[in-house]
């Protein structure tokens, strides 16, 4: 085992701790209620983890509160139309209307 032959000096142990500097702790504001939280840690004010309830009693009160689906739904994007698309769905609104149109023409003349 290494053992030094000599004791090492103040001077020489105050330059190689002198960058041996304290860092102010990282701190990120609570999104349920805004407090200065340290960061990865539980809120101090409101007992909320990214945004979620820790307790267990804050838990069952916020599920009974809340009754929303877990899985997210997903939306159907629309779809892309190209021109002739939307050109075709055109004309066929145009012949509905038109045969709604006779519909209720024959529908007046029958009531006459």
């Amino acid at each position: 085992m290494a053992v030094p032959k000599k004791r090492t000096g103040h001077s020489a142990q105050g330059s190689r701790r002198s960058n041996w500097k304290a860092t102010k702790p990282e701190t990120t504001k609570c999104p349920n209620c805004g407090a200065t939280v340290l960061a990865h840690t539980v809120c101090t004010e409101c007992g909320t983890y990214k945004g979620q309830p820790v307790k267990l009693a804050d838990k069952v009160a916020a599920a009974k509160t809340v009754k929303a689906p877990k899985k997210a739904v997903k939306k159907a994007a629309p779809k892309k139309t190209s021109k002739k698309a939307e050109a075709k769905a055109e004309e066929t609104k145009e012949v509905k209307e038109e045969t709604k149109a006779e519909e209720s023409s024959k529908e007046d003349k029958k009531a006459e």
